[in-house]
């Protein structure tokens, strides 16, 4: 196993993470005050998703970083 190499992959991840939530913010506020407020409602459950997803990734990171410090 390459854990530096790990670790770079899954800061990619976090950052692509990041960039799907925003834009998936971004469209559930524009549908927020409208008659598609479901739509609204739908996507901000999937950015809710995609954060829990990025704590995972972070702890994941923290996890193999502690790992690499040891060896």
């Amino acid at each position: 196993m390459d854990a530096t190499r790990d670790l770079a992959v899954l800061s990619s991840l976090g950052a692509q993470i990041d960039d799907l939530a925003q834009r998936v913010t971004e469209m559930a506020e524009r549908y927020g005050d409208t008659p598609d407020s479901a739509i609204s409602a739908e996507l901000f459950n999937a950015e809710r998703a995609l954060l829990g997803a990025r704590r995972s990734i972070d702890r994941a990171s923290g996890f193999l970083d502690e790992g690499t410090r040891r060896t």
